[in-house]
């Protein structure tokens, strides 16, 4: 996610509007949003088979170098739409870049890895508000490139001495910046959604209020679940088990959800016939801006059901189907490599990631994302009598 059009946002439409966000016969049961009053949430994620025939060290590497490929796949068609990219390469079946690298998305992961890493499940908002002054916002490194709105405007009331949660009162508290670093979260938690979910929102709360907040909530839950679950559907349920059902971020990804299942469905169906009713079921037409975090968390995970969790194919759906395309794919490929694992990420795609270049975070730079997976692999998932 980088910088946007400047505009005010919009409104979630109303959801009388659309029928397909209330009454879906193909949705999953989507209980009520604090976990605790209804049985159908499972605050724990057993797996449906033994964990070890994919290592939790494999899955964590999955999660994490499945960000930094999407987000290098996609950096180059962000903000763009399907018509745009086939223009210009056809489909995206891989790098278009002689030299790909991650962006934003891939620093800032690192950057709440490794306090993830540091602090564990005693991090706290002043932690992290300490850390984005010591790392960020107190250096003098210049623009900090490719930084999204959110960012900025978090950075401007730091420097302003506003502190949390006010540092978040910005224009752009709902944008997908935390979504983008939510996958650590999941990582350390495996197996426990609601656990990755309260983490990841005291990251947020310095730089995001609302559906930002939620949309984290909804990829970190998701990553914590894929990490030792063995199908799309019990991360899609862990992600909406974490966010509130009256919310947009759950309206979209139940939309996005149920059109990737009515598109596979179809008997004569193509790629691109999925992808445009998967974007069609979220994206609001004629909207200028493109990283709102409802919009971007259905996409990616409608992009993960189409795909069924297929790590190729979940990347380049999320691609292709443009608009904040470095995050989408980011996400789309934390939740298929926690799910599948390193190795079932192409290895030319794979190799292709080096360490950070501190494009955005000067401070970062020379980091791999690996290495962070290594650091956040818990010793053992706690999908038996855990609490969040």
């Amino acid at each position: 996610m980088s910088v946007k059009l400047d505009s005010d946002p919009h409104p979630d439409p109303g959801s009388d509007r659309n029928p397909d966000r209330n009454s879906d016969p193909d949705r999953d049961p989507d209980p009520s949003s604090d976990g605790a009053a209804d049985p159908r949430r499972r605050r724990t994620v057993p797996p449906s088979q033994p964990a070890a025939a994919v290592p939790l060290r494999d899955r964590a590497r999955g999660a994490l170098l499945g960000l930094a490929v999407g987000d290098a796949l996609g950096a180059p068609a962000e903000n763009m739409k399907p018509s745009q990219i086939r223009e210009r390469w056809g489909r995206i079946e891989g790098f278009v870049s002689d030299d790909p690298a991650g962006t934003d998305d891939t620093e800032y992961a690192i950057f709440s890895g490794l306090l993830l890493a540091d602090h564990g499940a005693a991090l706290t908002v002043d932690q992290v508000e300490a850390a984005w002054h010591e790392q960020i916002a107190d250096r003098d490194e210049g623009p900090f490139k490719g930084a999204g709105f959110s960012e900025r405007g978090t950075l401007e009331n730091l420097r302003r001495g506003l502190a949390a949660p006010i540092s978040a009162q910005h224009r752009h508290a709902w944008s997908d910046g935390l979504a983008m670093r939510a996958a650590p979260f999941g990582v350390y938690a495996a197996g426990r959604p609601a656990e990755a979910a309260r983490l990841v929102a005291i990251d947020g709360t310095v730089s995001h209020d609302g559906e930002g907040i939620l949309g984290g909530r909804a990829v970190a839950a998701g990553v914590a679940a894929a990490m030792v679950s063995h199908t799309p559907d019990a991360v899609i349920q862990a992600a909406l088990a974490v966010v509130p059902d009256d919310s947009w971020t759950a309206r979209s990804l139940h939309r996005a959800v149920s059109a990737a299942r009515r598109a596979r469905r179809e008997f004569d169906g193509t790629q691109l016939s999925m992808e445009r009713v998967v974007r069609k079921a979220v994206v609001i037409g004629g909207y200028p801006w493109t990283d709102l975090a409802p919009e971007a968390v259905g996409l990616a995970f409608g992009a993960f059901a189409v795909a069924r969790g297929d790590f190729r194919e979940s990347v380049l759906t999320a691609v292709n189907m443009g608009r904040d395309a470095d995050t989408t794919a980011a996400v789309a490929g934390a939740l298929a490599g926690a799910l599948r694992g390193a190795a079932a990420i192409p290895a030319e795609w794979a190799d292709a990631i080096g360490p950070v270049r501190g494009s955005c975070l000067p401070a970062m730079a020379g980091r791999h994302i690996r290495d962070i997976a290594d650091r956040l692999t818990p010793t053992a998932p706690h999908w038996a009598g855990a609490t969040a």
